[in-house]
């Protein structure tokens, strides 16, 4: 048995079964997550989850050099696919983003020690039994994202870190009833 909420496709259940929860530490793929967290404010993470192999593409399978360097036409070509979310803030965000998670990199050596270290590099794990225990942001993601935002960071909210917490494996909130409860 599985968390309720990856029942809806066969895609969610694939991203539940083999991501969701599960420890992230390379740059890149924090990125990813980063990235399409932000894209996924206000939308549904299945939206996401369909269009992510065109984000992938989209952004260069999300090189943070690479989007980092980003210019205005690259911006125009990114507005202008329809494969990906086309919300100009939030485009803006992941290249903005990505310049400081450089500056993160060049100050603590990765992405990964600076966002780790907000829980001394331990997973949490909670002990949830249904889905209506599990919160949309807590202290911890309180004071993320003030410290994210105080750096700049853009689409970083609470609700937003709380969320990219539990895809990269920061925080275990699949439920004590799903077989990948650690």
């Amino acid at each position: 048995m599985r968390c309720e909420w990856a029942n809806g496709s066969v895609l969610e259940q694939e991203y539940h079964d083999h991501e969701w929860g599960k420890e992230t530490h390379d740059d890149q793929q924090l990125f990813e997550m980063l990235v399409l967290e932000n894209m996924q404010s206000g939308l549904s993470w299945s939206t996401i989850l369909n269009k992510r192999e065109n984000f992938r593409q989209a952004f260069d399978n999300f090189e943070i050099q690479k989007v980092a360097q980003y210019n205005e036409d690259k911006f125009v070509e990114l507005m202008n696919n329809a494969g990906i979310v086309r919300h100009s803030l939030k485009i803006k965000a992941a290249i903005h983003n990505a310049q400081l998670i450089l500056a993160i990199q060049e100050e603590y050596g990765s992405f990964d020690a600076y966002f780790w270290g907000f829980t001394q590099h331990k997973v949490k794990n909670n002990p949830w039994k249904t889905i209506v225990e599990v919160p949309a942001t807590t202290e911890l993601s309180d004071e993320i994202s003030r410290k994210m935002k105080k750096r700049g960071f853009k689409f970083i909210g609470s609700t937003t870190v709380y969320a990219f917490m539990q895809a990269i494996g920061m925080v275990n909130d699949h439920l004590i009833t799903c077989e990948f409860k650690k």
